[in-house]
């Protein structure tokens, strides 16, 4: 059974669980503590520390850095998916690197504002340590005073994708491909706490949400 190594709110974990359901496959899932990395260190061979991890028998699955889908394109590719057509190549890879970074940016601190709800008592120093390292000391008390400002910068920054719906179902074309999955997984982190909803003014995209939160491989013709 293939296995998914997990921290349940990160965007990047949500995207691939999002592609398993989707292509109606049984998969495990282990969550591991955010300061606790030896799980995945120990299958990696200790070649990788971060999350997702997929394990497929014998087969481990990690990226290899920040410019690769290596699990959505081996999931693709075993389950027959049409995620990554050929033709679709360089708009995805636009859109793609553009989720990743201008719709995750503000997502994820959002998300990190509720920290205490999200990560175990046990776990909590080595989460705040870890951020402030990587984003500087009071980052998470800076993310708070923001809130406003970064909701509004969220919401503008999703307009382009409002627009890309509005016509059609998905962002694309009529069928979703990787690009729907990575901006669900980037949203699935900042709806993940409770505290937030999808920007009013943006009815479609509301409605592609809903959409890509219920299909299934097995609703399209391959």
């Amino acid at each position: 059974m293939i296995e998914l190594v997990q921290f349940p709110w990160s965007p990047f974990c949500i995207v691939q669980r999002r592609i398993l359901e989707f292509a109606g496959v049984r998969f495990k899932i282990t969550n591991i503590p955010n300061g606790d990395r030896s799980r995945v260190w120990k299958l990696t061979k200790e070649r990788y520390y971060g999350v997702p991890v997929l394990k497929d028998g014998r087969n481990v699955l990690f990226e290899l850095n920040d410019d690769t889908q290596v699990i959505s394109k081996y999931l693709d590719w075993k389950f027959n998916l049409g995620l990554f057509p050929k033709e679709l190549e360089g708009v995805q890879s636009i859109l793609w690197r553009f989720i990743e970074n201008d719709i995750e940016g503000p997502c994820f601190k959002l998300s990190d504002i509720h920290w205490k709800e999200l990560v175990p008592k046990a776990d909590q120093l080595r989460f705040v340590r870890h951020k402030e390292r990587k984003f500087g000391r009071g980052c998470l008390d800076q993310w708070r005073a923001q809130e406003g400002e970064l909701r509004a910068q969220l919401e503008a920054r999703l307009l382009p994708f409002e627009e890309m719906v509005r016509y059609r179902a998905f962002l694309i074309d009529d069928r979703p491909r990787f690009v729907d999955f990575d901006l669900f997984g980037m949203l699935g982190d900042f709806l993940y706490t409770g505290h937030y909803q999808l920007p009013k003014a943006h009815t479609a995209l509301g409605e592609w949400h809903r959409r890509m939160s219920r299909i299934k491989h097995t609703d399209f013709h391959t």
